[in-house]
């Protein structure tokens, strides 16, 4: 078996933990829906088509009807359906999501802005590497340059972690550069739950060096397939995993001296 595409997300998976990389790309396991992401799922087709409607019409209660419109059409889908027990939980949550959706207003002002594209499907031969994924958006500024954007509705990690959440967005940078023969300037984490956004300038340097990690990355996930050796990482985002009960990491049997760590 060898490694066909890898989209950002999944490179990101392999960096932080090859064995939550094994979990998602190769066994391809089922992670069970969560209120999170229905929201996450929701709010990001919303602030998508806000920029279908014109600069001064993009005001909170029109991002507020979206939300609603797109919830609508998600609810019923297989991934959620069933998600709510009661309709007082579905009405909390809801409310609980428009709130998160009025702090986007804290971090720009969406009349000003000036997406060249949203949920930008990108796919590219870097050389015999094929890196998929979707991008939420790319602005270009009124000099021209290009900003590209990532929401998040989950909450802004610390900062000694913040470089390691650009990762993705490096890449996606790399496809863009290759793509349009343009580097983009800067990257941006818009933390909606906060409202927090980080930001981080590029050039040419450091996506060439983003490349030759790439490059890196996808010699050792197929030397993993080769060998089907995906060692467990354990670390503080364990907490948040879908894959605890069964990662080996947490397995006494398997792996007692890294399962007594991560319960010290």
């Amino acid at each position: 078996m060898s490694l066909k595409t890898l989209s950002p997300s999944r490179a990101a998976d392999f960096k932080a933990c090859p064995q939550l990389f094994r979990f998602r790309a190769v066994d391809k396991l089922p992670e069970p829906s969560t209120v999170y992401q229905a929201r996450g799922t929701t709010a990001h087709l919303a602030l998508q088509r806000l920029y279908d409607l014109p600069p001064n019409s993009r005001t909170p209660q029109a991002l507020f009807g979206l939300f609603r419109e797109a919830w609508a059409e998600v609810r019923s889908s297989e991934e959620f359906e069933g998600l709510f027990p009661t309709i007082e939980e579905e009405r909390s949550w809801g409310l609980e999501s428009l709130e998160l959706l009025a702090n986007y207003f804290g971090l720009e002002n969406p009349a000003t802005v000036r997406p060249r594209d949203r949920e930008y499907d990108m796919t590219e031969d870097l050389d015999g590497i094929v890196v998929r994924g979707i991008l939420d958006r790319i602005d270009e500024l009124p000099n021209g340059d290009l900003v590209i954007v990532d929401y998040k509705t989950g909450k802004a990690p610390p900062e000694r972690y913040a470089l390691a959440a650009f990762f993705a967005l490096k890449i996606y940078a790399l496809l863009v550069r290759r793509q349009l023969a343009k580097t983009p300037v800067e990257l941006r984490l818009l933390y909606l739950n906060g409202p927090d956004m980080y930001r981080l300038r590029v050039d040419d340097r450091q996506l060439d060096a983003i490349e030759r990690q790439l490059r890196a990355l996808w010699e050792a996930i197929n030397r993993a397939l080769a060998r089907d050796l995906f060692p467990p990482r354990p670390g503080p985002l364990c907490e948040w995993c879908s894959f605890q009960d069964i990662c080996p990491a947490w397995t006494t049997i398997s792996f007692p001296a890294l399962a007594g760590a991560a319960t010290a």
